[in-house]
């Protein structure tokens, strides 16, 4: 049975037939770690792309989705936010998995402290060219034509996004790829000056942020492309914690 005393929070697995090595640290996390939780948060970037829920067919998919619902029957509950990668995750996978899908940023109560959740490219604001991208794929309209297209065209047309992006990643000055101080206090003003967790960055660590005279705790979690990690969280804080 899961210890109801703790949460776990996890983003940037990229999951993909070709990083085997992060699907083995995912399966012995979820395994050895997350079946001992509350809940587990996957904060966006679970899969290295997703095209769309018929993607399920293939056998790679279908078998992290039943990963995912075995932890769900052991009485954990998942929660799933879309990330860059994997904006296009819907209710079949939801239900494939046993995961709930949570709206981009969502606030809610863990343990008594209101805790602002995000996958954090929306904080990115420096990047005009990103958040142009972001604010295009997640029209209704575009991702409707995209979805009518052909499976084995989409997955070409995701493969071709993904090559650019890693060429205009690598033109790109990293700390425009890095959230924007601006961006972040006005999400944390509006939200009532909460903690916020969130991955997308790579860059894992704790920030505390004064805002307005309120001392705000901002946690970033890990990819798991060198390792992998995860956060835990219970009624006395946050730890960040290595899968070694």
């Amino acid at each position: 049975m899961p210890d109801t005393g703790h949460s776990l929070f996890i983003s940037d697995l990229h999951l993909s037939p070709e990083l085997p090595q992060a699907v083995a640290l995912f399966r012995r996390f979820l395994q050895e770690t997350a079946a001992r939780a509350q809940a587990l948060y996957i904060l966006g970037d679970f899969f290295e792309a997703w095209v769309g829920d018929d993607d399920l067919a293939l056998p790679f998919h279908a078998g992290i989705a039943h990963d995912l619902k075995r932890l769900a029957e052991r009485g954990v509950r998942l929660y799933l936010m879309h990330g860059n990668r994997d904006f296009l995750l819907g209710e079949a996978f939801c239900r494939a998995s046993g995961a709930t899908l949570l709206a981009d940023p969502s606030l809610i109560d863990l343990y008594g402290s209101p805790t602002l959740l995000a996958h954090g490219d929306r904080f990115c604001t420096d990047d005009a060219a990103y958040q142009a991208f972001r604010r295009q794929v997640r029209e209704p309209a575009w991702q409707a034509g995209f979805l009518a297209k052909p499976l084995a065209e989409r997955r070409e047309m995701a493969r071709q996004m993904r090559a650019q992006s890693e060429r205009e990643k690598a033109a790109k000055e990293m700390a425009l790829m890095d959230v924007n101080p601006e961006a972040v206090a006005a999400a944390l003003r509006e939200h009532g000056y909460p903690r916020l967790i969130h991955g997308h960055t790579h860059r894992p660590a704790r920030h505390l942020h004064e805002i307005d005279g309120h001392l705000c705790e901002r946690w970033v979690l890990p990819d798991w492309y060198e390792g992998g990690g995860y956060l835990r969280c219970d009624a006395d804080g946050c730890n960040a914690c290595s899968l070694g």
